[in-house]
């Protein structure tokens, strides 16, 4: 009897575990291409990390901080101004005769606050009878003394002339209180012509605002079958934290958790509450559901809270190192007025950043013709560095940074090449904390100006929930998988958003 040898073996098994010729299986020949394709996964040496570092996770945690929170809300009050400034209007018409001189008194008009904040009753003002203001418009700077308070309207007399000139234009007289002053014995005024030992007036109470931010849950999972678990694949990988691996699915899981992390970075970016109007309710979200019908949706994320709370600028955008440059200097003129710190932190896509330091290297004077070496500790035996990370203007300091998310084709980069009008190109925040009073814990409270809030009780902590289904890597169900689920309930409290800047 004939015995013939198996056309696609090319090896005789050893009796011992011994590297020999004989027992050695060439996976690249044809004889054993059938078994490498049956049984060995495609085996690439490396993956080819082709987009950089994916993820955009991190920001926050450089410039925020995280607590925990036991109600659905967050709710914090931020003081006001110390001092009393409005805008309005010289009327044209007067306040009858000055009893003194016969002249007729000027009126003035309050109709606004000098931030324009939201629900400020003109009438509600704090200027009272007797207080000295300055009235300040396109006509020039009057010091005048406030005779009669009816409402929002001021008999005021002028100290340096007879009377104001009318100034209709609406909100472009500006009026500050500095001061007051009575004769010898004067009681306080009420109302023109008389007096009383009571003030009726009322006291000038502080001013406050109070805000408030809900959080939204985030959900995702991972799932791989238990077959695909029994497969295993082998490739070198890499995650975004500089660990390397080899099992596929565990690539895969690896690549849906990072992807989860930046979801919830991203959401307390662009997050935005749902208006009255919208559509996105809580029964929207819980299709059918008449529990959540009454519910808010959303959440105020950076970009929303700066838009409606904070400042808003178009500039530095390097037309050049000059018009670059005045621009910035009306962002601290703006800084100035909001009383900001002095330290804040610069987060910008790369055409803002090139445009700082082609306005920075222009301060130089040997930056116009040619390359400097010494003052930006350049040298002919290095590399030239022509980028910034910090500067000094004024009294204010400013780290910069390129914030990848703004640069990223398929994060904001991508969003802003499709619509330059609205693009974000940049955000400054205020390396600091902030004095507020919590009305959760009832006193007051230093925090950073930028926190995230996540939901915690002695039973659960939401920050980062994690656990795992199926029957494969647990025992909670039939299904034949292993599902890896991830959860976080949080949102974003931005105080002192009038420190903030959003640089469109």
């Amino acid at each position: 009897m004939a015995i013939t040898n198996g056309a696609l073996l090319n090896s005789v098994p050893a009796t011992e575990a011994v590297a020999l010729s004989t027992n050695y299986i060439d996976f690249t020949a044809t004889a054993g291409q059938g078994w490498a394709q049956q049984y060995l996964p495609d085996l690439m040496e490396k993956e080819a990390e082709v987009f950089g570092p994916r993820t955009i996770s991190g920001f926050l945690s450089q410039v925020g901080a995280e607590e925990s929170m036991t109600a659905d809300q967050v709710v914090w009050s931020e003081q006001g101004r110390l001092h009393l400034s409005y805008t309005g209007n010289v009327n044209s018409a007067d306040g009858g005769a000055n009893p003194g001189t016969g002249v007729a008194i000027s009126q003035v008009t309050i109709t606004n606050d000098i931030d324009a904040s939201a629900g400020f009753t003109a009438a509600q003002h704090g200027v009272r009878v007797n207080d000295t203001i300055i009235v300040s418009n396109s006509d020039g700077v009057f010091k005048c003394l406030v005779t009669v308070v009816n409402g929002a309207v001021l008999d005021v007399a002028p100290y340096g002339q007879s009377n104001l000139a009318a100034n209709t234009t609406a909100d472009a007289t500006t009026i500050l209180v500095y001061g007051s002053e009575y004769g010898k014995g004067m009681q306080y005024i009420t109302a023109a012509g008389t007096t009383n030992n009571t003030d009726t007036r009322g006291a000038n109470e502080p001013a406050f605002q109070s805000f408030t931010n809900k959080p939204i849950i985030m959900k995702d999972y991972y799932e791989v079958s238990g077959s695909d678990t029994a497969r295993i694949g082998w490739v070198e990988v890499a995650s975004e934290m500089g660990e390397s691996g080899y099992l596929w699915y565990l690539k895969a899981e690896a690549d849906t958790r990072a992807r989860f992390t930046d979801y919830i970075e991203m959401a307390m970016l662009e997050g935005e509450l749902a208006l009255a109007a919208s559509e996105v309710q809580g029964s929207t979200i819980v299709a059918g559901s008449t529990t959540n019908a009454t519910l808010d949706a959303g959440t105020e994320g950076l970009f929303a809270a700066i838009s409606s709370r904070g400042n808003l600028t178009s500039g530095v955008t390097g037309v050049n190192a000059a018009t670059d440059l005045a621009e910035f200097d009306a962002i601290l003129a703006e800084f100035d007025r909001q009383g900001a710190i002095e330290e804040n932190m610069m987060f910008v896509n790369r055409a803002t950043s090139l445009a700082m330091d082609d306005m920075l290297a222009s301060m130089n004077s040997y930056g116009a013709g040619g390359t400097s070496y010494g003052v930006f500790d350049n040298s002919e035996d290095m590399a030239l560095n022509l980028g910034f990370s910090g500067f000094r203007r004024g009294s204010y300091d400013f780290y910069k940074s390129d914030f990848r998310y703004l640069n990223d084709l398929a994060t904001r980069g991508g969003i802003n090449a499709a619509s330059a009008a609205n693009a974000i190109r940049g955000v400054i925040i205020p390396a600091g904390t902030s004095t507020v009073y919590d009305q959760m814990l009832g006193k007051n409270l230093k925090r950073p100006f930028l926190h995230v809030r996540y939901r915690a009780s002695q039973t659960d902590d939401r920050k980062m929930k994690t656990w795992t289904t199926g029957s494969v890597g647990a025992a909670t169900s039939a299904l034949d998988a292993m599902q890896i689920h991830m959860l976080t309930e949080r949102c974003l409290v931005t105080q002192g958003a009038n420190n903030f800047m959003l640089m469109q």
